[in-house]
């Protein structure tokens, strides 16, 4: 997929004119998707969306857990413009994490009385009854994609620092540095993690994901 320069008007995007950037500001022309997903290349990502249809992933993204209301088909939803939660972003990477299933999380684990009786203690639900949402191959590659962003791309320093080879994820930052992610899951766990203000405003300078 092609690394290189694009620009909509505003009856494209919804709004304002827009030219989008890569963070590192460069162009490294036609890439395969595994690279231009550890290097977090925002052109690649725009141009699958582009070939997918807005309105096609708007409908898609409802199966991983996401609101669609919340994503307006524009193609600014491939950089990340829509609304979502950190236990949104949980739900949904525990689809790949899960081999295409969907398994909704709770938040309470155990209620118990005076004495430390269980009450109530809700049980996960088995991986086979949780509904399929995409094939297994699909969460395959996703998983493959993922993991290069961990061992080459983005997140490589997760790896190296902890020296494991089990890690997948992506980092994410909004225009300016506002908010800042990082999404990811091993074996047995998924976790996400958020850095921003209550009241949005800038980290600072290189504060990225």
């Amino acid at each position: 997929v092609n690394d290189a320069p694009l620009f909509f008007d505003a009856g494209v995007t919804g709004g304002q004119p827009w030219e989008p950037k890569n963070y590192d500001g460069k162009f490294d022309g036609p890439m395969p998707l595994h690279t231009a997903l550890a290097k977090s290349k925002n052109m690649v990502s725009i141009r699958l969306l582009q070939a997918v249809g807005t309105h096609n992933a708007q409908d898609w993204i409802a199966r991983f857990g996401f609101d669609p209301e919340k994503h307006p088909p524009y193609l600014t939803m491939a950089l990340g413009a829509g609304a979502v939660t950190p236990l949104q972003m949980a739900t949904a990477y525990g689809v790949f994490a899960n081999g295409g299933h969907r398994v909704d999380p709770f938040l309470i684990e155990r209620i118990t009385d005076s004495k430390g009786k269980a009450l109530n203690e809700p049980k996960p639900v088995p991986l086979e009854a949780a509904p399929r949402v995409i094939d297994a191959r699909n969460a395959f590659l996703m998983t493959s994609l993922l993991g290069e962003v961990a061992r080459s791309g983005t997140a490589a320093r997760a790896s190296a620092t902890l020296k494991r080879n089990d890690i997948y994820g992506k980092t994410g930052t909004t225009n300016d540095s506002m908010d800042t992610w990082f999404a990811g899951f091993q074996k047995s766990l998924v976790a996400v993690v958020w850095i921003g203000y209550d009241t949005p405003r800038k980290l600072g300078d290189k504060e990225t994901g």
